[in-house]
């Protein structure tokens, strides 16, 4: 079953060999019902590409580069799975490389990925700035497409959710639920997730009370800070936490149940990702839901388009739409409250 050929594959399903090819290594589109047929043939027979015969004859391995900011971040796992089964569709294994946080560990795994000469590479940055001339110079040689995060305009075809309408969605349903003294607990540093969730607080809390802008503690985005920013705050007794992530909203219920406060009846709480665990805390985490398999799609869509040669036009940059996810730390019962979707994908003009 090895030695299956794609000449053996071509006269199975009535196709030419450079079709079989095309379809089997997803270099050009091809109908839908003759990459069916093809596929299924290929099943059938038991074909399986020889990917080192293909990277010596076209120069392509069949693998794509992901780099991650932090694995242990728990919203990443879910999204790493997302993008291998897109990926392994298109007939693409993933090298994974996780940072922990450090731009100059960043640098040395693209690198090193390039060095193995992956097809393409899949970053999520960490940190906007500092991350700019590595990502800038990866783009250049090989296919790259930014998640959750960018690097500036026009760097690279990147895909995120959009950060400002999730937390729209927060402080409408704080403004709804007669929360008024709100402060906001976030990440320093100029990640762009961080920036741009902090950013939109800022221009959206005025309306529930002119001096919420400036209540604004900042830390990283983990439970330890979490637990910190409660004890930095609550001298202001706020009724309500705006936190830029889960991990931080965790935290913060954590030693509110300490220090004894009522959640939600003295403050809510509320997050953002939707990672599992705001779920299964105890109260449950109100949070917005970010559309990871969307988002993966999304990603593999770009990378493959990309690949194929079909779009030599400029950078994209997609928004996809959140939803609200109401749960016991801000008010009873569960309810999800999506955003109005952009148009189309939430595909911006591109940037040039």
């Amino acid at each position: 079953m090895a030695d299956v050929t794609l000449r053996e594959v071509a006269r199975a399903c009535g196709c030419s060999i450079a079709t079989v090819s095309r379809v089997l290594a997803g270099t050009r589109p091809v109908g839908a019902e003759t990459a069916r047929r093809v596929r299924e043939a290929a099943d059938a027979l038991g074909y399986r590409p020889n990917h080192a015969a293909r990277a010596l004859r076209g120069h392509r391995t069949g693998t794509v580069g992901l780099v991650l900011p932090q694995i242990t971040n728990p919203f990443y796992p879910a999204l790493v799975r997302e993008l291998t089964h897109a990926l392994h569709a298109d007939g693409r294994a993933v090298l994974l490389a996780d940072c922990d946080d450090d731009p100059a560990a960043e640098a040395e795994y693209v690198a090193d990925l390039l060095g193995r000469r992956v097809d393409a590479l899949l970053v999520i940055p960490v940190d906007e700035e500092r991350s700019r001339d590595a990502v800038a110079a990866a783009a250049a040689r090989v296919p790259l497409v930014l998640m959750d995060r960018g690097c500036g305009p026009g760097v690279a075809d990147s895909v995120a959710v959009d950060n400002a309408s999730g937390m729209a969605l927060v402080l409408g349903h704080l403004a709804a639920t007669g929360r008024r003294r709100v402060c906001f607990l976030g990440a320093a540093g100029t990640a762009s997730a961080a920036a741009e969730r902090r950013g939109a607080y800022a221009a959206g809390v005025g309306a529930l009370d002119p001096g919420a802008p400036e209540r604004v503690a900042l830390g990283d985005f983990s439970v330890e800070w979490g637990r910190a920013a409660v004890d930095e705050v609550w001298p202001a007794r706020p009724d309500a936490l705006v936190c830029a992530n889960d991990l931080i909203a965790i935290g913060a219920l954590q030693r509110l149940q300490q220090l004894g406060v009522a959640v939600p009846g003295e403050v809510a709480v509320t997050g953002f990702d939707d990672i599992p665990m705001a779920a299964l805390s105890s109260p449950g985490v109100t949070t917005v839901r970010q559309p990871v398999p969307e988002l993966a799609a999304e990603a593999a869509r770009l990378l493959g388009l990309r690949l194929s040669g079909d779009d030599t036009g400029p950078r994209r940059s997609i928004r996809l739409a959140p939803e609200l996810v109401v749960r016991e730390s801000s008010a009873r019962g569960r309810t999800a409250i999506p955003a109005p979707a952009p148009a189309g994908r939430g595909e911006s003009a591109p940037v040039t």
